[in-house]
């Protein structure tokens, strides 16, 4: 199952051209690299939902907690590393 998972973004790399902006993203303390071109309006402290390594959309962070909370629950968190 594919799953899009929360995180906050901590970093933007700033480019001239927001096709390739990248940005440092936190899952719960697990940082990863992640393709902003799908929502070029993203901004540090903003949650996006994170699929395959793109930001797929930008979600409120009570929405991204609660997520976040059921991935823990269901023992999700733990392969993170892998699936982002």
């Amino acid at each position: 199952m594919c799953l899009a998972i929360p995180g906050k973004i901590i970093e933007i790399s700033s480019q001239l051209d927001n096709t390739f902006r990248t940005a440092k993203v936190s899952f719960g303390g697990i940082l990863r690299q992640v393709n902003l071109s799908m929502v070029p309006e993203a901004a540090i402290d903003d949650y996006v939902l994170v699929h395959v390594g793109v930001a797929i959309g930008i979600v409120d962070e009570d929405e991204a907690h609660k997520v976040f909370g059921y991935l823990k629950e269901m023992g999700e968190v733990e392969e993170l590393g892998d699936i982002v």
